[in-house]
C-alpha cells in the first residue's frame, strides 16, 4: 500500500476518534445527562492535565525503549477500552476520571504521529516539507467527518458518541502496528542531565522577556480555544429552547454547522505564507487575536433566522483564529530559539497553549459560567459570549502593546 496513503489514514482516524465526542459532549452532559456547568468545565481541563503530564513522558519511552508506532498503538488501544466505559458512568465524578484516562493515552498520541509521519517519510526519501502538509489535513477532514456522522446519525447527545469514537481508537491502535517500524533512537545520552532527558531545559526560555510574554499569551489563547471546544455546540442547540427556533437547522445539525470551523481551517492553513511573509509574526498572531474577538462577539449575536449570518462568519473566522495563531507562534519558537533546546521548546509551547491555557479556560469558563450566566438551569448566552469576546480583546491590546517583534522577512526563508 502506498506509503503517503497509509499515513493519510492514520491521521484520518487520528482526528477521527476526537471529532466524534470532542464538540458534542456538551450535548451529553448538559441534555442528556443533565449535569452542572461547573463540572464539565473540569472535564474539559483533562486535556490540559493530559497534556502537560504525557507528551514529554511517552516522548522518551519512544526514544529510548520501544517503538514510536507500536506506543501509538498502545496507547489509543488502552484510550479506547476507556472510551467504551464512559457510558457506563452515572455521576460526574467518575465521569472526569474515566475520560481523564482517556485523555491520558490519547493527548500523547498527537504529537506521536507527527513523529511517526516524519520518521516514515525521512526513511522513504519524502521532502517531508512538501508532502506531510496535505497528509495532515486528512486529520482536520477526519475531524469534520466525524462530527457529522455523531450529528446525521442522532447520536450528538447520546453515548454512542463514545462508542463511535472507541471503534475508531482501536481499530487505528491496531493498524499502528502495521505501520513500517519507527524504532528507539537513543537520542538521550547516558550523560545528559535529569532536566536534559524530562525537556525541562527548555524551561529557561521564561528568564528572555519576550519569550516569556510569548508564552503567557500563548497560554491565555490556548484558553479562549477551549472555550469554543466547550461550549460552540450546546450555544447551538439551546436555540431548541425557544420556539421560534425549535426545528430550525441550526437546532438540528448544530454540529455540521460547528463543522464549518474546521473547514475554515483547511482553507486558513494555505493563506498562511502570505500573510507571514507580508505582515511578519507579530501582526499575523494580533490578527489571530483579533479574529477571536469576532468569533465570539458574532456568535453573542447570532440566531437561526436572521443572524444566521453571524453564526456562518463565526465558524469561518474560527479558520484564522486558530490557524494563525498556532502555525505564526510555533515560527516563532522555530526562529527564536537555540537549535540543541528547540524541539523541547516546541512542547514548551503545546504545553501553554493545550496544556496550562486549556485547564485555565475549562475551569474558569466553567465556574463562572455556573454562578454568574445560569439562571434556573437557563445559560444566558448573549453576555457569555460578550464576556468571552472582551476578553479577547483585552488580550489583543495587550499584546499590542507589551510584545515587541520586528518583522524580519529573511527569518522565515528557511521555514515556510
Amino acid at each position: 500500500m502506498n506509503i503517503k496513503f497509509r499515513l493519510i489514514l492514520m491521521s484520518f482516524l487520528q482526528f477521527f476518534v476526537w471529532g466524534a465526542w470532542l464538540i458534542t459532549v456538551g450535548n451529553y452532559w448538559f441534555a442528556t445527562k443533565q449535569w452542572s456547568g461547573s463540572e464539565f468545565g473540569a472535564i474539559f481541563s483533562t486535556l490540559g492535565l493530559s497534556s502537560i503530564l504525557m507528551p514529554a513522558l511517552t516522548g522518551i519511552i519512544a526514544d529510548k525503549f520501544i517503538n514510536a508506532e507500536r506506543l501509538y498503538g498502545i496507547l489509543h488501544i488502552l484510550g479506547g477500552l476507556a472510551l467504551c466505559y464512559i457510558p457506563q458512568v452515572d455521576s460526574p465524578t467518575s465521569f472526569f476520571w474515566v475520560i481523564f484516562l482517556a485523555m491520558l493515552c490519547y493527548m500523547p498520541t498527537i504529537s506521536l504521529s507527527n513523529s511517526i509521519a516524519y520518521a516514515i517519510l525521512k526513511n522513504n526519501k519524502f521532502d517531508v516539507v512538501k508532502v506531510f502538509p496535505p497528509i495532515r489535513v486528512w486529520g482536520t477532514i477526519g475531524f469534520i467527518i466525524a462530527m457529522w456522522i455523531t450529528n446525521i446519525s442522532g447520536n450528538k447527545a447520546s453515548s454512542n458518541m463514545f462508542y463511535i469514537a472507541a471503534i475508531a481508537a482501536i481499530s487505528l491502535g491496531v493498524y499502528s502496528f502495521t505501520l513500517p517500524q519507527c524504532p528507539p533512537k537513543n537520542l538521550i545520552s547516558s550523560n545528559s542531565t535529569l532536566a536534559q532527558k524530562l525537556g525541562l531545559d527548555a524551561f529557561k526560555l521564561f528568564g528572555t522577556y519576550k519569550i516569556a510574554l510569548f508564552l503567557i499569551f500563548s497560554m491565555f489563547l490556548g484558553a479562549a480555544l477551549q472555550l469554543t471546544n466547550m461550549y460552540g455546540d450546546t450555544f447551538l442547540s439551546d436555540f431548541s429552547k425557544i420556539p421560534e427556533y425549535s426545528n430550525s437547522f441550526v437546532v438540528k445539525y448544530s454540529t455540521i454547522i460547528m463543522s464549518i470551523s474546521q473547514i475554515s481551517e483547511t482553507l486558513f492553513i494555505l493563506a498562511i505564507p502570505f500573510f507571514l511573509k507580508r505582515f511578519g509574526i507579530k501582526q499575523v498572531m494580533l490578527i489571530s487575536m483579533v479574529a477571536w474577538v469576532l468569533r465570539f462577539g458574532l456568535f453573542a449575536f447570532g440566531d437561526p433566522s436572521g443572524g444566521l449570518w453571524m453564526i456562518v462568519l463565526s465558524c469561518i473566522v474560527y479558520g484564522m483564529a486558530f490557524d494563525f495563531f498556532n502555525i505564526s507562534g510555533s515560527l516563532f519558537i522555530e526562529t527564536s530559539t537555540d537549535s540543541t533546546i528547540r524541539s523541547s521548546a516546541q512542547g514548551l509551547f503545546m504545553m501553554m497553549t493545550n496544556g496550562f491555557g486549556a485547564v485555565l479556560g475549562s475551569a474558569v469558563s466553567g465556574f463562572l459560567i455556573d454562578k454568574y450566566f445560569t439562571i434556573n438551569g437557563v445559560k444566558d448566552w448573549h453576555s457569555i459570549w460578550i464576556s468571552f469576546a472582551i476578553y479577547a480583546l483585552v488580550i489583543a491590546i495587550a499584546f499590542t502593546v507589551l510584545f515587541k517583534h520586528k518583522h524580519n522577512p529573511e527569518e522565515l526563508e528557511n521555514v515556510i
